[in-house]
Order: structure tokens, then sequence, then C-alpha cells
């Protein structure tokens, strides 16, 4: 398999692009730190009572009909996948149907741990 220049190009401006998320995102939680710093410093100074600052923001709580939604779409569009395969592929490749059978078995085990793990008052 012979790779071209244009492959290396997108391979390389993939990588670009991570480190370069990577690296602002560091830098804010920097910079929001040295502010946080910064205040906590004058109000020392002043003799003001301290204000207390969680150091990563507060994460909300994903919502619980994301799995089961996620698992049903997944499983469904690779089972559509698979039977378009069967049908349509000519007879030496009929052995690609299998392909997306992965995903199907991907959203089969997100749905079935949401229904494992949910609260059973619900």
């Amino acid at each position: 398999m012979s790779y071209s220049i244009g492959d290396g190009m997108v391979t390389c401006a993939v990588a670009a692009a991570l480190i370069t998320y990577l690296t602002l995102t560091h830098q804010s939680r920097q910079k929001r730190l040295e502010i946080i710093h910064q205040e906590r410093l004058v109000a020392m100074e002043k003799g003001i009572p301290l204000p207390e600052f969680p150091p990563e923001p507060e994460r909300r709580e994903a919502d619980p009909t994301v799995l089961p939604i996620l698992g049903m779409v997944l499983s469904t569009l690779s089972l559509g996948t698979m039977v378009v395969l069967y049908l349509n592929l000519s007879p030496q490749h009929n052995s690609f149907w299998v392909a997306p059978l992965p995903f199907a078995f991907l959203g089969v085990g997100l749905a079935a741990y949401h229904f494992l793990t949910r609260e059973r008052g619900r």
C-alpha cells in the first residue's frame, strides 16, 4: 500500500490540530489559575476572607438517556448497513457484510449497560 503526499499532509494537519488544541487548553487553565492566585493574594493583603474557587469548573451530570439512544442508533445503523452490504455486494466480496458488526455490538453493549446500571426506583 503506497501513501501519497496528500495522506501525509492530512496526518500532519490532524496532529497539528490536536497539539494546538491541547496547548490552548493547557494555557487557558494556567491563565485561570494565575488569575485566581492573584485575586487570592490581593484578598490576603487587604484582610478580606479568601474566596473559595474550585480548581476546575463543575461538571454536569450526564443525561441518562444518551446511552440507550446512542446504543439504538449504532445498532440500527450497523444492522441496516450489514443488510445493504449483504444484498448489494458481488459474490466474491460478499464476506464484507460483517464489517459493521463491531458497531452493532457496541450499540447493544451501550444499551445493555444502561439498562443494567440504571436505578431500580424509576
